[in-house]
């Protein structure tokens, strides 16, 4: 069956996010925006952050999923591109008059009406991408709109903010950021989720990105401009895909993760049919049922003094090998939550015996665990007990969230137009922390 076919009838529903940095200096100091390529900094500190009540007096599901990792954040700091606002040492300067300007004209540009005054707003970001564990946005004009194929899309907000700082290296135990990109200005526009196509996506990314380019006041080149969409259908939730460098590539994310999504509502609709309650686990330490393994893939996990633990999935026979993504199964959502808590994935009972483990662990896991027929298990393997718990926990999760079908997550784009968890949502309880 074509993909398109597929597509029919599911109620695709899009909205865009489009991240656009300009070609001026830093938003709220006047260091240049250049990138520099260099792993000697001038300067390296080291952070931790905590996830803070917002002014709700909540703390956001999002920041408490970071602050959970425990993670310490490396900075690498450059002379040419840094200075004290980028540091968190030093309170944020005026705003860049240039990119108020540049802002402003784009807002026109899409019809929007421009606010009296720009208000920066803090948004909790304690993923380690910004030194003050907060965002800066300005709200700049809100009610634009675009003709996309002879319909109006509209543009509810157009913002300004502070680019993130770049990645360079993700460890289980730290991060370590490059922050010659942290402040660069940064024009967001949102549209309404009123888009109904993989085609319609594309064709209004191309547009906004056309009235970008033709102000002469954007930067240009691979990582210049980012495509964030969010995408639901009948009967799912919105998630939010980050990342897409590649326009050519953005159909292509919206039809995978509209296929993904029908995947999962039909694995809730079997899980109901088995009147599945949950998978409260608790994980379990199985390291003795290990010992004499041949298994490289546990060997290496371990790494000599490590430890494997195990949970029991009840009523998810059959259910985890399922194919929801090109190359990715339930089984790897699953693995995905897991993976952020340091270790390397799940092993789980649709794919064994598989991986070097043989038919007698196997049946020794089922029956540890207390598996009946119907019953799934995952196993994990690490070198820190500790970690492999929290990875458990994560997983089991995941899995309980099966019952309703498609989780309200944030999901990195991949290559291939797949995608792969980051975290949860965030809500109103990110703001002003």
């Amino acid at each position: 069956m074509a993909l398109n076919e597929k597509l029919k009838g599911l109620g695709i529903r899009c909205g865009l996010e489009i991240h656009q940095q300009l070609s001026t200096s830093k938003l709220f100091c006047r260091c240049p925006s250049i990138i520099i390529e260099d792993d000697k900094p001038d300067l390296k500190i080291i952070r931790e952050l905590r996830a803070v009540a917002g002014e709700s007096g909540d703390v956001d599901e999002a920041a408490a999923y970071e602050a959970e990792r425990k993670k310490r954040f490396i900075y690498h700091a450059y002379k040419m591109a840094n200075c004290l606002v980028e540091l968190d040492e030093e309170p944020p300067h005026e705003p860049n008059p240039e990119a108020v300007e540049t802002s402003l004209q784009i807002a026109l540009m899409l019809n929007a009406k421009p606010l009296s005054s720009i208000t920066f707003m803090r948004k909790t970001v304690v993923d380690g991408s910004n030194t003050s564990g907060f965002q800066r946005t300005g709200l700049v004009a809100v009610n634009g709109h675009l003709e996309v194929g002879g319909k109006r899309i509209g543009i509810p907000t157009i913002c300004l903010e502070e680019e993130a700082a770049k990645i360079v290296e993700r460890s289980a135990d730290y991060d370590i950021y490059n922050l010659s990109r942290l402040g660069i200005p940064l024009v967001e526009i949102s549209t309404d989720p009123e888009l109904r196509s993989p085609e319609e996506v594309k064709e209004c990314a191309e547009k906004i990105g056309m009235i970008l380019r033709s102000t002469g006041r954007v930067r240009r080149g691979l990582g210049t401009i980012r495509q964030d969409v969010n995408v639901s259908i009948d009967g799912g939730e919105r998630v939010e895909i980050k990342g897409a460098q590649d326009l050519r590539m953005l159909a292509r994310i919206v039809e995978i993760e509209a296929l993904r999504q029908k995947a999962l509502i039909e694995i809730r609709e079997e899980l109901r049919r088995r009147n599945f309650n949950g998978a409260e686990g608790p994980a379990e330490d199985i390291t003795d049922l290990f010992k004499k393994t041949s298994s490289r893939v546990i060997l290496n996990a371990m790494k000599g003094s490590g430890a494997v633990v195990g949970a029991l999935l009840p009523k998810m026979a059959g259910l985890l090998g399922i194919e929801i993504q090109p190359g990715k199964r339930f089984g790897t959502e699953l693995s995905e939550y897991a993976k952020k808590f340091g270790v390397a994935g799940i092993i789980h009972s649709d794919e064994l015996p598989g991986y070097g483990i043989t038919e007698e662990e196997v049946l020794s896991v089922r029956k540890r665990l207390g598996c009946t027929e119907g019953d799934a298990f995952f196993i994990i393997a690490s070198e820190s007990k500790e970690r492999a718990l929290s990875a458990a926990r994560a997983a089991l999760k995941r899995a309980g969230m099966a019952i309703n079908g498609v989780p309200r997550e944030v999901r990195k784009a991949n290559a291939d137009g797949t995608t792969t968890f980051m975290r949860p949502i965030s809500g109103s309880a990110r703001m002003y922390p």
